[in-house]
């Protein structure tokens, strides 16, 4: 079992809270869907699921009962945020994570050793996130660690990670100072480093001529990444007026911000920096009169369309997702996620939940459990993981090397079979980016 010092960690931390403000996590919102788990560490039971229709490849053996093991079963954490703001793309990425060790151990896990995930609640905490990053590589003997949501615990965790050499997954974590050239054991699955969020939404606005946006950017690590990364892109197109307002991470009453846009009268706003306020600011801009779409802050679809904002999102609501709705592959994975799962929808985090397990799983199967030889293998590798956007692959320092973002729109439906059972909603393609520019930490 791998044993750190808690001296460094505790550093660590006094060296984030110089660098960046928590996430205002104690007045936020309560944005949960369905019961939130404990906040302590707890070992996850995984119970083979044999009606799973496929199986990753990274699997041993083609039975669909696993034979008894007497190897000790490979640890993959789940680190993510169960409580308080970001619980609705926690749950998500908990049981994407789950249902791919139940079908990997359906099929008689990695070389006869069954997979265990150990769960772990970061409460989109800072702190409580390295401890239990601390406490899954320490007590539990994790391989890797996957799940981070908040800017503010991946920058947090992501240096406890590199110092531990333990394999780190983010998922919603998108501020740029997260990752450095000297990150190795940092990886981004889903959303890209915010430098590079702005420029998917440029390029659609070019693309239907808009020479108008608005933007609402929540005031914490994330928003004023992303901020700055609007200001940067927009400043190559001299055809696009853009005005950013700024408000609080807890805010859910944002008339005088949306009225402060009426003056350039957006043909787009962009919440894609306020991810609590998505859902009150389609609804409210609904209410003022602003018939334009609103684009989400890689927002749960089931988030936004579960509490109440159905009527006002359909036709309306568009978020960019490193899912890809119209495939085939994720349509199967989705509806078996739909069966085992209390969310009714697959949304992108589980998709990068169940991408997580995958790459871990091939990775302990080719280079052995030991997180450095995994992060190694990983580096060395590219993945074609199912329900995703594009081949996983990544820079030197961990940064997404292939993103092709998808920019969907909530339509009326029907979905397809199995793959909804919160409704016939279904989201309908309108835009897919360009490959984007990895972007370079300290550029």
């Amino acid at each position: 079992m791998r044993q750190r010092s808690r001296t460094g960690l505790l550093g660590i931390l006094l060296t984030v809270a110089l660098v960046v403000a928590a996430c205002g996590d104690d007045a936020a919102p309560d944005t949960t869907t369905g019961g939130a788990d404990d906040t302590t560490a707890e070992t996850t039971a995984t119970t083979p699921d044999d009606t799973a229709a496929t199986t990753p490849d990274t699997t041993a053996g083609t039975d669909t009962t696993p034979a008894p093991s007497d190897g000790e079963p490979i640890r993959i954490g789940a680190l993510t945020s169960l409580t308080e703001t970001f619980t609705p793309w926690g749950v998500h990425v908990r049981d994407g994570m789950q249902l791919a060790v139940d079908e990997i151990n359906a099929q008689g896990g990695v070389d006869g050793r069954m997979l265990e995930l150990v769960l772990a609640d970061d409460q989109s905490n800072p702190e409580a996130g390295v401890e239990a990053l601390e406490r899954m590589v320490e007590q539990d003997g994790v391989v890797a660690v996957g799940g981070i949501i908040s800017s503010d615990v991946a920058l947090a965790t992501s240096r406890a990670a590199e110092e531990l050499e333990m394999p780190l997954f983010l998922i919603k974590a998108g501020s740029e100072q997260i990752l450095t050239q000297d990150s190795r054991y940092t990886f981004r699955t889903c959303l890209p480093s915010a430098p590079m969020v702005g420029d998917p939404i440029l390029q659609y606005a070019q693309d239907q001529g808009m020479t108008s946006i608005g933007a609402i950017i929540a005031d914490y690590a994330w928003g004023q990444a992303m901020s700055a990364s609007l200001e940067d892109t927009f400043a190559e197109a001299s055809e696009i007026e853009l005005q950013i307002e700024v408000a609080p991470v807890p805010e859910q009453d944002f008339t005088t911000y949306l009225r402060s846009l009426e003056g350039i009268a957006p043909e787009m706003i962009v919440a894609t920096g306020h991810p609590p306020g998505s859902g009150a600011i389609t609804i409210q801009s609904a209410d003022l009169g602003f018939d334009v779409p609103v684009t989400g802050a890689y927002t749960p679809f089931s988030l936004i369309m579960g509490g109440g904002v159905a009527e006002a999102a359909v036709a309306r609501y568009a978020d960019f997702k490193c899912a890809d709705h119209t495939s085939e592959d994720y349509q199967e994975l989705a509806r078996r996620y739909v069966e085992m799962s209390e969310n009714p929808f697959m949304d992108d985090d589980a998709v990068a939940g169940y991408g997580i397990v995958t790459m871990v799983a091939q990775a302990v199967g080719e280079a052995g459990d030991d997180p450095v030889a995994i992060a190694e293998y990983l580096h060395g590798q590219s993945f074609d993981l199912p329900g995703y956007m594009f081949e996983m692959a990544w820079t030197e320092w961990g940064e997404l090397s292939n993103a092709t973002i998808a920019f969907d729109i909530v339509g009326e439906g029907p979905a397809p079979e199995g793959t909804n059972s919160a409704g016939d909603w279904y989201p309908e393609r309108l835009f897919v980016s360009e490959p984007l520019e990895p972007y370079v930490p300290g550029s």
